[in-house]
Order: C-alpha cells, then structure tokens, then sequence
C-alpha cells in the first residue's frame, strides 16, 4: 500500500470519527436541553382525540356576580365591554369594586348616564385605611347606609380583612371582631347582600415544596404565600368566617371562590346546610370543578339554588371556558391560566334548570336590586 493510500485512509477515519463525535454531541445537548425544561415550559401535546364542543355563547343569560373595573368606568372601554357581553350572553356585570363615598356615587352615576345603564351594578367597599378603631363599625355602617342611598346594591369585602388588617394596636383584626356587627345588622337592614372573601386556597399556607398543589402559581406569584409565622392557619380565618355566619343568621352573605371549598364539596355542602343564609359563587375555582365532573354534577343538582355564576377578573376570552365546563360534557380540555393548575378540565353537562339557576335566577334572588328586563322570566 503507497504512503498516499495510507494517508487517504487515515483521514476518512478520522472524517468519521469527527462526525460521529458531533452526532454524538448533539444527541448530549438534546437531553441537556430536555432534563433542563422547566414545569412551565413543559406543555406536551395531547394525543387524545375526542369530540370538541366549543361554547361562545352562554345557553341562557348571565349575571356575573363578581366582576372588577374601576370606579367610573364609561366611554369607549364601557361600551367595548358591552359588546363583548353581547356576544358572550353576559346581561349584567356587578362590579365589586365599586369603593365608597364619593368614589361611588361617581361610578354609579357614570354607568347611570352611559347607553347601557342596565348592564352593570356595583357594591360599595369598607375603608380599612385607618385601620379597625373603637367606633368603625358604627361609622362604616352609616357610610353604607349613604352608599346604597347613592346606588350601591350590595357590600364587598375583599380578602385584606382577616389578614393584614390591622387595629389601633397594630393587631390582626379577626373576621368575627364584634367592632364589624354594626356592619353585618346594616346589611340585613338595608336588605342587601354581602360578598365576603375570606382567606386564600388551603395550599397558600402549606410549605411550597414538592408536594404543594400550587407550586407553581407561588413560584409565579410569591406574593401570595401566606406563611403560619405571619398569617392565620386556612382553618383559623375559616373558623372565624364561619362565626360570623352563625353569629348573622338575618345577613345574606355569598361566600366568595365557593368559600375556598370547592376543593372539598362535602364540606362545601355541610356548610351551606349549616348555614341557610349563605350562599356562594364560582369566581377562580374552575379548575377544582372541571377535574371532579361527576361530584360537581352532583353537588350542583343538590345545592341548585345556593350558587351563583361569578368570574372574577374581566376577561372576554376567558368566559366561554365557563360556558364549556358547565354546559358539555367535553374530556381533557384546557383551563385558561396554566399556572392555577397544571390539569385538563371536564364538562359537568349540567341541566337547563341548573343552569338557568346558576347564570341568573339565584342572583336575582340574592341581590334584588339588579335590573331583571333582560332575563326571560322576571
């Protein structure tokens, strides 16, 4: 064999082996990539093919008896909105942040002056600026009584009570303080609901390790834990909830996120026995009925007349999840915010008179003051 021969040789080895080497190398850097996806980034696709039965439009008409916009909300945003609702079959929004004093009656008379003043109502707000002093609750409930003399049509309490309000002495305020009574008796007084959010979902208060079901959201949003060196345990601001509902039983309250419960709607279900003043909305927590179809199918039909249609944030393309969930029977479809759960959703396919129930006559019921035009029988 000539030197030449051996040198061609040599080199073809060598051409192999450099592109082997790199094959290789690639191989290496795809399982790198791979081990080093994180749980966000990881969203394989489905390979189950099953019918689709998409919902843009609610079967009947709607309340949504927790919605939030600004106070004056009018013009070109308000009436985008309005169209909005038009193709979603949304009748009314109420607004539960409507604020109070001032700010509301300016909101409450821009939406009265707009061309839709029948689309939107609103629920006055307590001032906890100053914290919970001797007296707020008398003065908190005078302010109420001239907030729905200005168009209020209910209260909102939203969740800073029971956690980071604070008295004269810089304490927690519990949600059962005696100081708020004055405030529940002018509900019951002036005939009109309270919407109480109370605490936060039972994980928020657990350790955010591996065996958290809502990792994910607190590593998004760390903002939201709630450890146990700085805030109530989930059972403590339950149990003080709880009181305030036995304490009240002429006060009709809604319980807001179906109480933080619709995790567990056997204790769902014992409360709202216990309780027949109470009643709750869906507001954030469809991804907890989505993924028990036939035990929400269920606790529907039983409590057909305790729940209300709620959303909570405003958002157009959100809603007709709702619709699907409620309305098909559909398998393993997606939720709108992948971080509240890394699960697929189910249709609960629920009754027409259910449904009917659930979109706007329990409202209507709770809160008399919403205007009934638009609603087939009312």
């Amino acid at each position: 064999m000539t030197r030449r021969v051996m040198f061609g040789i040599c080199a073809l080895a060598l051409i192999g082996v450099a592109v082997t080497l790199t094959a290789q190398q690639r191989r290496g850097a795809a399982r790198a990539d791979d081990r080093s996806l994180t749980v966000e980034e990881y969203t394989p696709r489905s390979t189950l093919v099953v019918p689709e039965h998409p919902v843009p439009r609610a079967k009947f008409p709607v309340v949504d008896i927790h919605s939030h916009h600004r106070p004056g909300l009018s013009g070109e945003r308000w009436s985008t909105i309005v169209r909005e609702m038009d193709e979603l079959n949304l009748q009314v929004l109420v607004n539960l942040s409507g604020g109070h004093g001032a700010t509301l009656a300016r909101g409450v008379r821009a939406i009265g002056e707009s061309p839709h003043p029948d689309r939107m109502v609103v629920f006055a707000n307590l001032d906890f600026s100053s914290g919970v002093t001797p007296g707020f609750g008398a003065r908190a409930a005078a302010q109420l009584e001239r907030d729905v003399a200005a168009g209020a049509v209910g209260l909102k309490v939203f969740k800073n009570f029971g956690l980071t309000v604070r008295d004269g002495q810089g304490q927690r305020v519990p949600v059962d303080h005696p100081e708020l009574d004055p405030v529940w008796h002018m509900c019951a007084r002036l005939d009109i609901p309270v919407l109480i959010h109370t605490g936060e979902p039972s994980e928020f208060s657990q350790p955010v390790d591996r065996y958290n079901e809502r990792w994910l959201e607190l590593i998004v949003r760390p903002g939201r834990r709630l450890p146990s060196d700085r805030y109530p345990s989930f059972e403590a601001i339950m149990a003080e909830r709880d009181r305030v509902f036995a304490r009240h039983p002429e006060t009709r309250f809604i319980a807001a996120h179906m109480g933080w419960h619709a995790n567990d709607l056997g204790r769902l279900g014992a409360l709202l026995d216990r309780f027949p003043n109470v009643v709750v909305e869906t507001g954030a927590i469809l991804y907890d009925l989505g993924r028990q179809p036939l035990a929400a199918r269920a606790f529907f039909d039983a409590y057909a007349d305790r729940v209300l249609f709620g959303k909570d944030s405003y958002a157009a393309d959100e809603f007709p999840y709702y619709w699907r969930t409620f309305e098909t029977r559909d398998e393993y479809f997606d939720y709108y915010r992948r971080y509240h759960a890394f699960w697929k959703l189910y249709g609960l396919g629920l009754s027409d008179d259910v449904l009917r129930k659930l979109y706007y006559e329990n409202a209507l019921r709770v809160v008399p003051r919403i205007p009934r035009g638009a609603f087939p029988t009312f």
